[in-house]
C-alpha cells in the first residue's frame, strides 16, 4: 500500500453541516474528528467558535462555510462571514461562488466575489476552498473558474457543497487538477463515502475530501493496514 493512516486521515474534512444535527451531535462530531485525527472539522458557522475550542492544541483544524449552500449572498455578506469565521477561530473557509453570475457569464462579478473572500481570509492567515457546484456548470465554465482561482491564489478548488443534485466525479476532478496551477489544491465533496472512493480520488490528485462517514472510512483504513 502506498499510504499510511495519517495520509488518509489528513485528507478528510469531517463534515458537520447537516442542518438537523443537534448540539449534542455537533459536540460528538468534533470529538470524533479529534479521536481519528482528521484534517479538519467543517461545521455550521454558529458552532465554529465552540468547535475551535474543542480542537485547540490538536492538529485538527476548525473550518466552516461561507455563502453556503447556494452562493447567492451579497459579496459584502460573504466577507462579513469570513471576518466572523476568522474571529471565531476558523482556519479554513469553504466558500460557494455566485452560481447565477457564473451561469450568466458575468465573470467580472464572479472574480470580485471570490477575490473579496480570499483577501479577507488571507489577511487573517486563513485558507479558502472555492466551491464551484459543478453539477450546474459545463466544462468551459469549470475551466474558467479554475483559472480565476489560480490567478487569485485560492488554496483549494472544490467540486460541490454536497447539497446540490450531484457531487464529485472523477472526470470533474481530473479537469480541475489539469486546469488549476500546482499551488492550488483540489477538494472532492459529495459522494466520497468509503475508503475505496477516497483512494480513487486521491489517485487523480485530490488532497482533501468532505466526508460525513469519517469513522467508517478510517476504521476500514486501519483494518487494511493491519492486515
Amino acid at each position: 500500500m502506498d499510504y499510511k493512516y495519517e495520509d488518509i486521515a489528513k485528507m478528510i474534512d469531517h463534515s458537520l453541516l447537516n442542518p438537523t444535527l443537534t448540539v449534542e451531535q455537533l459536540e460528538a462530531g468534533c470529538r470524533l474528528a479529534l479521536e481519528y485525527d482528521a484534517a479538519s472539522v467543517c461545521i455550521m458557522p454558529f458552532y465554529l467558535k465552540r468547535c475551535a475550542e474543542i480542537l485547540a492544541g490538536s492538529t485538527v483544524k476548525a473550518s466552516t462555510t461561507i455563502g453556503f449552500p447556494h452562493g447567492g449572498h451579497a459579496t459584502s455578506i460573504k466577507v462579513t462571514e469570513a471576518e466572523q469565521a476568522a474571529a471565531d477561530g476558523g482556519e479554513e473557509l469553504d466558500m460557494v461562488i455566485n452560481i447565477s453570475r457564473a451561469l450568466s457569464n458575468d465573470w467580472d462579478y464572479v472574480r470580485r466575489d471570490i477575490a473579496a473572500v480570499i483577501e479577507a481570509a488571507h489577511s487573517h492567515g486563513r485558507k479558502v476552498k472555492v466551491i464551484f457546484e459543478n453539477c450546474y456548470l459545463d466544462n468551459p465554465r469549470k475551466i474558467r473558474l479554475c483559472k480565476i482561482c489560480g490567478e487569485l491564489k485560492a488554496d483549494w478548488v472544490k467540486t460541490s457543497t454536497g447539497y446540490g443534485p450531484g457531487g464529485a466525479t472523477l472526470d470533474d476532478l481530473r479537469l480541475m487538477r489539469q486546469y488549476s496551477p500546482a499551488g492550488v489544491q483540489v477538494k472532492a465533496a459529495g459522494g466520497v463515502r468509503d475508503l475505496d472512493s477516497l483512494l480513487e480520488v486521491r489517485a487523480v490528485g485530490v488532497t482533501r475530501v468532505g466526508a460525513s462517514r469519517t469513522k467508517n472510512i478510517l476504521d476500514e483504513c486501519r483494518r487494511r493496514l493491519e492486515e
